[in-house]
């Protein structure tokens, strides 16, 4: 990929030459590579996430941080998932939400607040001495679509595997 980058950087400095001749073309390439780059880092270090819901799936939705090495995204009718300890620090965006049979659940999806989609949390529990971190956010029903419902999930932690779960120091 980098080495394709690095082409059409050279290629669109060069058109860019022909566009604004008193700019010398290192200082479009320069420009344009740098541009390429930070589209290239929001584009692999900042995930958006596709998650699968089962049909009709209302509530609450809780990425665990785990201790596996690929995220499964696939959630429980609990509406829980586990995802690896890189993309618990590095998700921000809003995720893609799918029910299993690929009906798209976006409008339904409500995050934290206005500012910041996920909810960050723990929880705690006595089969687990440690905490239980958590992204978090809802989907509701369509006529709720935009309204937080606050739904919690009474004895969350006795759903959740405790032989994924990754424990921070």
């Amino acid at each position: 990929m980098g080495e394709y980058t690095g082409i059409g950087c050279l290629i669109v400095a060069a058109i860019a030459r022909l566009i604004f001749r008193r700019k010398s073309f290192l200082t479009l390439f320069v420009i344009v590579a740098t541009i390429a780059f930070l589209g290239t880092h929001y584009y692999l270090y900042l995930p958006t996430l596709k998650i699968v819901v089962p049909k009709g799936y209302v509530g609450e939705v809780n990425l665990v941080l785990s201790n596996v090495d690929k995220n499964i995204l696939t959630l429980d009718g609990n509406g829980i998932g586990y995802i690896n300890k890189w993309t618990f620090d590095k998700t921000y965006s809003p995720p893609i939400v799918v029910d299993n049979e690929g009906k798209s659940l976006n409008d339904q999806c409500v995050g934290f607040n206005p500012s910041t989609f996920w909810g960050k949390g723990y929880h705690t529990s006595t089969r687990h001495p440690e905490k239980i971190h958590t992204l978090s956010f809802e989907i509701v029903p369509k006529d709720k679509a935009g309204q937080k419902q606050y739904c919690n999930k009474v004895g969350f932690t006795g759903l959740v595997d405790t032989t994924k779960l990754l424990t921070l120091k």
